[in-house]
């Protein structure tokens, strides 16, 4: 075991995730050789990896024959990285030869990492003797061990030291870890462990760089790193710093003039549209325990407001969100308490009446004279969607809401409109029911949430999310409306993932037997039919 410092970068595997693993081979040239110029030591290619659900790039399944395909120094060596749970998914050692068809004598992979979770570690290390038989040096990398107690940490460093193990690695996965902390884990993992460390760090708290070094000066030798910290989330390690830190410390000068110019040419437009990096976000997420993936799926959802991803950081930090699921990403979002219910039935006021949605697009204010007149005319029953005021108040017999996140940024909203409020009051959360209950006037409709259903009950609907839309449908089902129309529903640019989803909502709304007529009275992007506001 060498005290020398062995930098490895991984941004073409961690950094995989924005843009598929899908890299332009120009760029990985260019990339190798600004690898070899920051005296990187080894570079982590890409995952290599049996499943194939979905379009993904060269660097998710990193070839022996993608990487003979590149032009790589002599000097550099070249890893890549396998995930646990696809070894232990069955035959392992049949999952291995499948993974690594050829040895190290003619494959161009000289390092082998496997990602595993703790309770991973002890059904894949097996994996260990077989990739060691095959010459590979071999690498543990063990994810959220910062959640781990010293008990565990020194029983997985008792079963590291039975195996032919090169390095065992250990990532902190949520961020949270400081200086203190990661002295901490080296020091359980040395109780039985006399190998190579190495460690992975994410920056959720700005402190990615000084925990690498920290770990350096506790004896961790094998150090990660990324190009500008590209990485899931809040990202990592700069690979740009760390290699001048470590410069330093080998007496070595650096050029990175060829690291900077891909930065400039490829990496920073790419950062400014992916977004990674730490935010303060990100930092509650680390100072929490909570997975960073809550923090990215939010911050990439243009539904979630400041005040959501708080509170959503909030519920997170008391409830427990160290393992990420998009379920309980929607149950954070939504905060409603107690079985559905509702005082007031719709059906009082809609039976047989038009429903006509005024929503928050453009096109309310583009064709306000056109429906206003419409409304004059036709007598629809006017609902409007949260705090949309472009419309005349006078025209307008409702407002309707049940974001409880939105309703606590826009209460004195409501509190100063003399339109009705429809929410799911009764199930609101008592701070909420305190601010909204100076309302004058509040029907109680209750919700329920579903993935992909809608269901409508005299009080309450079922609804497939949260947005105010799905509960509008639900309200106007419920309580027997003769059609629902639209004004202001613009949808969203061509790319934009948020038509997908809205065309979904009304794909299921429209199969259920129940369902309304819906026709949108000015231009949409979505996928319901339309009429004209002026032929009417």
């Amino acid at each position: 075991m060498s005290n020398e410092p062995i930098l490895l970068d991984c941004t073409l595997r961690d950094g995989g995730y924005y843009n598929y693993w899908d890299f332009p081979q120009d760029l990985i040239n260019n990339y190798l050789q600004a690898m070899l110029s920051s005296d990187i030591n080894i570079v982590e290619l890409g995952f290599r990896s049996l499943s194939n659900n979905g379009f993904k790039g060269a660097c998710a399944f990193t070839t022996d024959d993608f990487i003979r395909s590149l032009d790589i120094p002599k000097s550099l060596k070249i890893g890549v990285m396998v995930n646990a749970s696809e070894l232990v998914n069955g035959d392992l050692q049949k999952n291995v030869q499948k993974l690594f068809p050829e040895t190290t004598k003619t494959s161009p992979v000289q390092i082998v990492r496997i990602a595993c979770h703790y309770h991973e570690f002890f059904k894949a290390i097996e994996a260990t003797q077989i990739l060691k038989a095959m010459g590979f040096v071999v690498g543990f990398n063990i994810m959220q061990i910062a959640e781990r107690s010293e008990e565990e940490i020194v029983k997985l460093s008792i079963e590291a030291s039975k195996w032919p193990l090169d390095v065992l690695y250990f990532a902190d996965s949520m961020g949270s870890m400081d200086p203190k902390h990661a002295t901490q884990i080296i020091h359980a993992l040395r109780k039985e462990w006399s190998g190579n460390i190495g460690i992975h760090c994410h920056d959720n708290m700005g402190l990615a760089l000084q925990n690498t070094l920290k770990a350096f000066e506790e004896g961790v030798t094998w150090l990660d790193s990324t190009v500008t910290g590209m990485g899931r989330g809040p990202g990592n390690t700069q690979t740009e710093r760390l290699a001048i830190e470590i410069a330093t410390i080998r007496k070595k000068d650096l050029n990175l003039t060829p690291l900077m110019e891909i930065i400039d040419n490829y990496f920073k437009p790419l950062q400014d549209k992916c977004g990674w990096g730490t935010n303060t976000y990100y930092y509650l997420a680390g100072k929490h325990g909570i997975h960073p993936s809550y923090i990215q799926e939010m911050i990439n959802d243009s539904r979630y407001s400041s005040e959501d991803i708080f509170a959503v950081i909030d519920k997170l930090k008391v409830e427990g969100g160290k393992k990420f699921s998009n379920n309980t990403l929607d149950s954070a979002r939504n905060f409603y308490q107690g079985e559905p219910r509702g005082k007031w039935s719709p059906e009082s006021l809609l039976k047989g009446q038009e429903v006509l949605l005024l929503g928050a697009g453009p096109g309310v204010k583009k064709y306000k004279t056109a429906i206003e007149k419409y409304i004059l005319k036709e007598n629809p029953y006017v609902i409007a969607l949260n705090t949309q005021n472009c419309v005349s108040e006078s025209l307008i017999n409702a407002k309707i809401a049940c974001h409880p996140i939105r309703l606590l940024a826009d209460y004195r909203q409501h509190l100063q409109s003399n339109s009705p409020l429809i929410t799911p009051y009764s199930m609101l959360p008592d701070e909420l029911q305190n601010c909204l209950s100076e309302k004058n006037e509040i029907f109680d409709y209750g919700i329920s949430v579903q993935k992909d259903k809608f269901d409508f009950q005299p009080n309450f609907g079922t609804l497939p999310n949260s947005l105010v839309i799905s509960y509008a449908l639900a309200l106007a089902t419920s309580g027997k409306a003769k059609k629902i129309s639209l004004v202001g529903f613009d949808g969203y640019g061509e790319e934009d993932q948020r038509n997908t989803e809205m065309n979904n909502l009304f794909k299921i709304y429209t199969e259920n037997k129940s369902s309304l007529k819906i026709t949108s009275l000015t231009p949409t992007k979505y996928k319901v039919p339309t009429s004209s506001i002026y032929s009417l």
